[in-house]
């Protein structure tokens, strides 16, 4: 509607455009909120390396190789098929495409001087480091940390209805921005839109073969047995867009494919703040497009350095809809790109949360035997089982 309303009178668009910044400043005031509560309540509510030793040091291993090969395949796809060029997106500065910065600067800038002054400025990479240091610091506090703990598990909730009223708004702000950009570029971005719905599917897929099931080769999972396992749940992901609707029948297919018990419930909800492979692609993808989308040019260099950003900051997210685009938001901003792009993309987002949703679930769900495997503790059914299984409906 807002691309008809603008190809019909460029000359409203001007008008419109205070609806769509109004839904980026409502985004904007959850950034710093959001990331500091799950990160901390991810890390030290559950005492993850603590209580579990060598499997969480494995499984946490396992995530970040894992989630650094999916940003990378992002990155190559979007870099290929670079579908925000011609955009033409307003930037008013962009201090980090300006000013390459010095490694030793880039080392300083990511410990914050004040952590009050970041959460200001919305510098996600500094709330990302102070919030990882205090969850340690929470963690080895033991039993007398456990009221922290529950306060930022309140608060990362919290956030999240929080996300969700804002989100009501989304459709208007939304409809703004597509049509302040086609009064300015035409309907021509409405291929831009296209082709990025396209190149992520095509990243995914890529994903898929390159990184998934090389996995199950050399870990000697069984493919066929995994895939008629996990499709139910692949399927709820995929058509809620919602990897915490998944979780339940994730969590009883997994452990009938022959992963004992103990893993499954220790691995598989790891995995959904650590390790979801489809987010990390779409946020490497989703960035460097708002990029060209403002024809800011940024070498291989930044490009890296704001993956290595996503790198963590995305170990926050949580399996909700849309809660990537918080993330994207946040990180656009700590590098002076404009938020406009977060409002652009989240017209053809609900596309592509499918997909990517899907990639979560299947990601973790093949995490959890991958670990089971390397605890040497996977216990491969056999068809008849699993037929049986699939006949009680229990997969």
């Amino acid at each position: 509607m807002g691309a008809i309303v603008s190809n019909t009178n460029p000359e409203w668009a001007r008008y419109i455009r205070p609806f769509s910044q109004l839904f980026l400043r409502m985004i904007k005031m959850i950034i710093a909120p959001l990331i500091f509560a799950t990160l901390v309540a991810g890390i030290a509510g559950a005492g993850h390396l603590r209580t579990v030793g060598r499997m969480g040091i494995r499984a946490l291993i396992y995530f970040e190789v894992v989630t650094t090969l999916a940003l990378l395949i992002g990155l190559i796809a979007v870099n290929i098929t670079r579908p925000g060029d011609g955009v033409g997106l307003p930037v008013e500065k962009s201090e980090f495409a300006a000013q390459a910065k010095t490694w030793d600067q880039v080392l300083l800038h990511t410990v914050p001087e004040s952590v009050i002054r970041a959460m200001a400025d919305g510098d996600v990479l500094q709330i990302v480091v102070f919030s990882i240091f205090f969850a340690i610091a929470l963690s080895l506090l033991g039993e007398k940390g456990r009221p922290i703990v529950a306060l930022c598990e309140v608060l990362a909730e919290t956030m999240f209805k929080f996300t969700n009223i804002v989100m009501r708004y989304a459709p208007i702000g939304v409809g703004a921005a597509i049509a302040y950009t086609v009064g300015h570029g035409g309907l021509s971005i409405l291929k831009n839109l296209a082709l990025l719905v396209i190149t992520l599917y095509l990243a995914l897929a890529a994903f898929i073969l390159l990184v998934l099931v090389p996995v199950m080769l050399i870990f000697r999972i069984p493919i066929r047995k995994f895939i008629k396992a996990v499709r139910e749940p692949a399927v709820i992901a995929f058509s809620t867009t919602s990897s915490e609707a998944a979780l339940p029948r994730a969590l009883e297919v997994v452990e009938r494919l022959g992963v004992p018990r103990r893993i499954v419930a220790f691995v598989l909800p790891l995995g959904y703040s650590f390790n979801l492979d489809g987010s990390t692609l779409y946020l490497s993808l989703a960035a460097v497009f708002v990029a060209q989308a403002a024809n800011v040019q940024l070498t291989v260099g930044q490009q890296i350095t704001m993956l290595l950003t996503l790198m963590l900051t995305s170990k926050g997210v949580a399996g909700v809809p849309r809660a990537s685009l918080v993330i994207l938001a946040g990180t656009l901003a700590s590098y002076h790109l404009p938020l406009e792009g977060v409002t652009l993309i989240l017209g053809v987002d609900e596309l592509m949360d499918m997909g990517r949703t899907m990639v979560n679930v299947v990601g973790n769900c093949l995490a959890t035997v991958v670990v089971a495997k390397w605890e040497g503790e996977f216990r491969e059914v056999s068809d008849a089982e699993l037929d049986a299984a699939a006949a009680r409906g229990e997969i």
